[in-house]
């Protein structure tokens, strides 16, 4: 039933000091309506759950389905063995946290906290303080990258 779903994929960016990463994420949603609060999941094992695990803001970029090639990087590499942003354009955000010029559907989060329940990825909550969208918006869905070999396994 999962699967069926199609969720819309997104890439979320972090940075602490001089360390950005960034990575494909299929787990996130709106948590909250009042207060707003938007929240993402991102695997322990992942490069970018320890840039922002310390960083005060994430930025979540809705991937287009034209957006595949972004998908690619951010999904089928890891930041543990490459930057993937001298591959891309960006420009820092709030925060520095790095905005993918290419990819402005995207909601900017203040990060509120983190909830760890004992799974393989972590929750992140976040304060939404800004957002962007690319007109004629259509999500590049799950299906569309299951058969991509992610950079690195969930554990």
């Amino acid at each position: 039933m999962v699967a069926a779903s199609d969720t819309a994929m997104v890439i979320v960016t972090a940075v602490t000091g001089e360390d950005r990463s960034g990575c494909l994420v299929g787990f996130h949603c709106q948590s909250s309506i009042d207060p707003r609060r938007y929240a993402v999941w991102i695997s322990k094992a992942n490069h970018t759950f320890r840039v922002a695990s310390r960083a005060s803001h994430l930025a979540i970029h809705f991937l287009d389905a034209r957006d595949i090639e972004l998908a690619e990087l951010f999904g089928g590499q890891t930041g543990d063995e490459i930057d993937k942003f001298a591959l891309v354009r960006w420009e820092a955000g709030p925060g520095g946290v790095p905005l993918l010029t290419d990819c402005p559907s995207r909601v900017v989060v203040r990060t509120i906290e983190m909830n760890d329940l004992g799974g393989d990825h972590v929750c992140f909550e976040g304060e939404p303080i800004g957002a962007s969208d690319r007109a004629g918006y259509r999500p590049l869905r799950y299906t569309a990258v299951m058969d991509m070999d992610p950079g690195h396994e969930a554990d």
